[in-house]
């Protein structure tokens, strides 16, 4: 899944008005951020397998640290209680960000072959396989992203005209991103996959930069 992990960041912005949408972002997207550097470096490994599923050629082949529940219920702790020392914020406000963390987790393994790992070490994969089906796939990813853009539109109001401009360029980039990345032509190999998924930490980026230029909404 792309878009609706972008999705639940933005939906967040309700529960966690003076978070930051890039800390949100970051944190629903803190597996896939995580993801590409450890492939570079050889800890972890995908390949390219055409037809392997109807949305991505992408085989998962290992990618426990950064995708397994047991590693991202560690990092969406770590990452809480991080923030709420950091910035000190409010124990809910880490809460939102160890949640979204983990929530990765689920929203793939929705997606997902069954190659999304429970533990480190463990063999037990878990995926129900929603990318053999590409209107459905669509269907749900564009379900939760919409759904989660209403309500940070309505929980924020922009300041200037790059609080309205910003958000809708990232959105338009988001949505551009995503269906090239299924009908486009496969990717060569791994290395150009991870090295290319290094570039969504300026999504990240971003997401700081809108919310800048956001105010909440008093409605």
């Amino acid at each position: 899944m792309f878009l609706g992990h972008f999705g639940l960041g933005l939906g967040a912005k309700r529960a966690a008005s003076g978070v930051s949408l890039g800390a949100l972002f970051m944190a629903a997207q803190f597996a896939d951020l995580l993801w590409p550097t450890l492939v570079l470096l050889g800890i972890e490994r995908v390949d390219v397998v055409a037809g392997v599923t109807a949305v991505t050629p992408l085989d998962f082949v290992s990618y426990p640290y950064s995708h397994s529940l047991l590693a991202l219920a560690v990092w969406g702790v770590l990452c809480g209680v991080i923030y709420h020392v950091a910035f000190r914020s409010p124990i809910a406000a880490g809460v939102v960000l160890g949640l979204l963390v983990v929530s990765h987790w689920v929203l793939d393994v929705i997606t997902h072959r069954p190659d999304m790992p429970l533990t480190v070490g463990g063999g037990t994969r878990l995926g129900f396989g929603l990318w053999d089906s590409v209107p459905g796939t669509l269907a749900a990813e564009f379900l939760i992203f919409l759904g989660g853009l209403a309500i940070y539109s309505r929980a924020t109001v922009p300041r200037d005209r790059i609080g309205s401009i910003g958000l809708w360029s990232l959105v338009a980039f988001l949505v551009v991103v995503y269906t090239a990345s299924i009908f486009g032509p496969p990717p060569p190999d791994a290395r150009t996959v991870a090295g290319s998924a290094e570039a969504m930490w300026l999504l990240v980026v971003w997401g700081f930069w809108v919310d800048r230029h956001r105010t909440a909404s008093r409605r």
